[in-house]
C-alpha cells in the first residue's frame, strides 16, 4: 500500500469516528418531562430569559415517541398598556396516554422586557387578567 492509501483509510477512519459522536441522543417522553420540571424548580423571578432558556431543556430533542420541541410553543401577546408579553410553554405533565401533547400538560413560562415574571397556569390568567393581554 502506498503512504497516500494509509492516509486515506486514517481520515475515513477519523470520520466514521466523528460522525458516530455527532448521532442525535434519543430521550425518553418521560425524561423530556421530568428534565423540564427540574428546570422550573431553578426559576426565579427577575432572571433573563436567557437565563431561563440555559436552565430548561431547550432545543429540538428525538425522543421514542418522535421529535419534541422545546419549548414546545411560544406566543408573544400584547397588554392593554402596549407592553410585549413572551410566553414559553414546556412539555412538563402527562394527562393521558394518547400520545398527544395537550395544553394541560404544559406550563407556561412568562416574560415582560425579556425578564421572568412567572410561571404556570394560574400566574398566567392572573397576569391576562391584570394587565388586560389581548389572547388571539
Amino acid at each position: 500500500m502506498k503512504n497516500r492509501d494509509y492516509i486515506s483509510i486514517v481520515i475515513v477512519m477519523f470520520l466514521l469516528l466523528f460522525n458516530a459522536g455527532c448521532m442525535p441522543t434519543l430521550y425518553s417522553i418521560e425524561s423530556v418531562r421530568s428534565t423540564n420540571r427540574e428546570g422550573l424548580l431553578k426559576l426565579s423571578r427577575g432572571m433573563l430569559k436567557v437565563q431561563v432558556l440555559n436552565s430548561m431543556l431547550s432545543g429540538t430533542y428525538k425522543t421514542d415517541g418522535g421529535i419534541i420541541n422545546n419549548p414546545y410553543r411560544n406566543e408573544t401577546l400584547k397588554g392593554k398598556d402596549g407592553d410585549i408579553y413572551d410566553i414559553l410553554f414546556y412539555y412538563t405533565d402527562i394527562k393521558a396516554q394518547d400520545g398527544a401533547i395537550t395544553d394541560d400538560e404544559l406550563t407556561p413560562i412568562v416574560f415582560k422586557d425579556d425578564k421572568l415574571i412567572g410561571w404556570g397556569w394560574s400566574f398566567m390568567q392572573d397576569t391576562i387578567g391584570k394587565y388586560e393581554i389581548r389572547i388571539r
